[in-house]
């Protein structure tokens, strides 16, 4: 008779032992010691593409592709045929929120069961609940934007929370990676603040601008009412002085960071410059939302790169 052991379970001890189960396999891509670091820059990237498929939607006029929320249509919650193309679009930008919910979900897991030395992250975990929480009202934003036939200020709401998403996700990539802002000259620290809020100020005010032009989302859309020769250069003015910030902390900090955001920066101007010229085609405006994401992502970086020195010790 064979005297092989058997384990427990059943297999002997010359079976090779069983691989890991699809619960391990979950669990590894929450736990790993690298897998809030990668979900993190996958929530930045997933937030940046949703800006870019709804600045598509916008673009195409398909913005009432899908004419109710949260359903497609009063029978469906998919598109149909006789939707066409816009209806088609409009689905698959919806369909992509499920997508960037489940990334916000896997990050809150992962920074939930993250230790750091064997300590939690409060900061992480605080982090991710907001981009957790920050999806689904975005969506809703977006189902009252369809409510209220595309209202351009309520557009303009949901882009903007888009980008508060961005920069949340670029703090968190930065928190996971350990980079810790580093104490900097007053001028530095000030020209990276103003930076920041001057980059804010002008995409707020570039949704002012479109908002009261062209490429509303759909034909029958309304618009601010605005000059939109006048608040075209209130955005230019925003611009220009952004560059400005942007090149004092260039000049006081000489950093990688700041010479990321003047490449950004003026590369989203001559972006802009040139499709205002052109008439505004598809293309360069699709461009142009890429780069307003990026810059904010940038500007945020750099915000979080300085602080201020600590005080000196009294003298005695």
């Amino acid at each position: 008779m064979s005297t092989t052991p058997v384990r427990a379970g059943g297999s002997s001890a010359g079976d090779p032992a069983p691989g890991p189960g699809p619960v391990d396999a979950l669990a590894r891509v929450v736990t790993s010691p690298r897998a809030l670091r990668r979900w993190a820059v996958a929530s930045l990237a997933a937030n940046v593409v949703i800006v870019v498929t709804g600045a598509l939607v916008r673009l195409t006029a398909s913005g009432m592709g899908c004419p109710t929320w949260p359903r497609c249509t009063e029978d469906s919650y998919v598109t149909h045929p006789s939707l066409g193309i816009h209806g088609a679009i409009e689905f698959g930008n919806r369909l992509l929120t499920f997508a960037l919910v489940l990334v916000a979900v896997l990050t809150w897991v992962s920074a939930m069961l993250h230790r750091d030395g064997g300590r939690r992250r409060r900061d992480l975990r605080w982090i991710a609940a907001g981009l957790a929480l920050g999806i689904p009202a975005q969506a809703v934003i977006g189902g009252v934007s369809v409510w209220t036939h595309l209202n351009p200020f309520v557009v303009a709401l949901h882009l903007l929370v888009s980008m508060v998403l961005i920069g949340l996700s670029t703090w968190l990539v930065r928190r996971t990676r350990g980079l810790r802002q580093q104490p900097a000259g007053r001028a530095g620290v000030l020209a990276a603040r103003a930076t920041l809020v001057l980059t804010a100020l002008t995409v707020w005010l570039g949704t002012v601008v479109t908002g009261s032009g062209p490429h509303a989302g759909d034909l029958d859309a309304v618009r601010t009412g605005y000059d939109g020769a006048f608040v075209t250069h209130a955005h230019a003015i925003a611009v220009y002085a952004t560059v400005a910030a942007v090149a004092v902390a260039v000049w006081t900090l000489r950093s990688r960071a700041a010479l990321l955001v003047l490449g950004v920066v003026v590369l989203q101007a001559v972006i802009g410059i040139v499709q205002y010229n052109l008439g505004l085609p598809v293309g360069l405006v699709l461009l142009h939302l890429l780069g307003a994401s990026l810059a904010v992502a940038a500007t945020t970086n750099l915000f979080l790169t300085v602080r201020t020195p600590d005080p000196a010790p009294p003298t005695r």
